[in-house]
């Protein structure tokens, strides 16, 4: 049952009364298609009790099927002014359950707005999607579940394994913190205005624990290093961070005519620890 309890116009109708032009500047194509809308809310299977975070919703299309799912609450950020007259009519209507937060996502403590058990679900815009996704790593323990909307070529790096092409740093810092699941595809035709590019929906539960044991800030080093150069070997990238690198390598339990994407995710973390441990006389500026 609906939990919108005033008449709501149609999405076109909406995006037409209040000029919402899609901004290529704000990475905006809404998305209408309604049965693609809801099976994005039923794949983020919202249980009783959990509050929601969406980031750019733009006229709103996801927000309604937010409200309309088990969520107690449903906080949505948008910077675009707009957007916002029109997602006011939504809170208005919403019984207190949407609370719109006019700003930046980028300069927003996510974590902070929504208390737990909470999840994220949102057709985040393409232009920040990868730098949103990372600032939501440090606390996403906080998170039982995200369900995000990328381009398909970021959700494949996203989700991709060691001997895959699109295996890399995001791969591999977002897979150490959550298990990742690429869940469907959204055409093109399914946006106003259509994008040149497909989207895909992606599924990220947080791991208990990390996948091993690492620093963050070193690992991060030690992924743009090798990745950085990731036709080379480990023991030439690797001297950026390490006067000796074959001494690192060999602490950390890696050959060192291997090549970046065929180290596994824990072998990062076994790199990122010997660093951390002066192996080979590195240091971490």
């Amino acid at each position: 049952m609906s939990s919108i309890y005033t008449p709501l116009l149609p999405l076109r109708q909406v995006i037409s009364r209040h000029g919402l032009v899609a901004r290529k500047s704000l990475g905006q194509h809404f998305l209408l298609d309604l049965n693609l809308i809801r099976r994005i809310v039923r794949a983020a299977d919202i249980r009783q009790g959990v509050s929601v975070l969406e980031v750019g919703p733009g006229p709103g299309g996801l927000t309604r099927a937010l409200l309309e799912s088990a969520a107690s609450r449903v906080v949505a950020v948008e910077r675009d002014i707009r957007a916002s007259a029109a997602l006011r009519e939504l809170v208005s209507g919403s019984n207190d359950r949407l609370t719109l937060i006019e700003g930046d996502a980028l300069k927003i403590d996510a974590a902070a707005l929504v208390d737990p058990p909470a999840q994220i679900v949102a057709n985040l815009p393409y232009n920040i999607a990868t730098q949103l996704l990372l600032n939501y790593l440090p606390a996403i323990g906080k998170f039982k579940r995200l369900t995000l909307m990328f381009q398909r070529e970021v959700a494949e790096r996203i989700a991709a394994k060691p001997g895959n092409k699109q295996y890399g740093r995001l791969s591999v810092i977002v897979q150490w913190l959550c298990e990742v699941r690429v869940l469907f595809d959204v055409p093109a035709r399914a946006f106003t205005p259509e994008p040149k590019v497909v989207s895909s929906v992606v599924e990220l539960l947080p791991r208990a624990q990390p996948l091993s044991i690492a620093c963050m800030p070193s690992l991060e080093r030690v992924t743009a290093a090798t990745f950085g150069q990731r036709r080379k070997m480990l023991r030439t990238s690797l001297k950026k961070l390490c006067p000796d690198s074959l001494s690192l390598l060999e602490t950390a339990g890696l050959s060192p005519t291997v090549r970046p994407e065929e180290v596994s995710v824990a072998g990062f973390c076994s790199l990122s620890r010997a660093l951390d441990a002066g192996a080979g006389s590195g240091t971490i500026d």
